[in-house]
């Protein structure tokens, strides 16, 4: 079971990377790999199967926004993000490119397995 929803939490991480990359204020501490599963938890089933969204997913991707305030947290929320979603079977990747703009988020690169998390900002 937890392998599920640390799977659900990494193929919507991967539609955060792009959330990462926003400037944002400076934060006090760092983000977690934890906090980042669980903010995106309720976002796999549709970045597996895609069909309608759940409101939970976008709540998770802009509470994910507004916690990665630096470029370490956007760095390291690119890297869990890649790290889980490589042992995730079954990620649509067009969807998971488009889960920003769905939940009305701007980013201002494509969201992709190739992204180079050392170069995220």
């Amino acid at each position: 079971m937890a392998s599920m929803t640390v799977s659900k939490a990494a193929l919507a991480i991967i539609g955060l990377v792009a959330l990462l990359s926003l400037s944002a204020p400076d934060a006090v501490e760092g983000l977690t790999c934890g906090q980042v599963t669980s903010s995106l938890s309720q976002c796999m089933n549709y970045l597996k199967m895609g069909g309608v969204l759940p409101p939970g997913c976008c709540s998770g991707v802009k509470s994910l926004n507004g916690m990665a305030k630096t470029p370490l947290d956007r760095k390291q929320a690119c890297t869990c993000l890649k790290s889980v979603s490589g042992s995730i079977k079954g990620i649509n990747y067009g969807l998971a490119a488009g889960l920003p703009g769905k939940c009305g988020i701007s980013i201002p690169y494509k969201i992709s397995p190739g992204t180079d998390c050392s170069k995220v900002q």
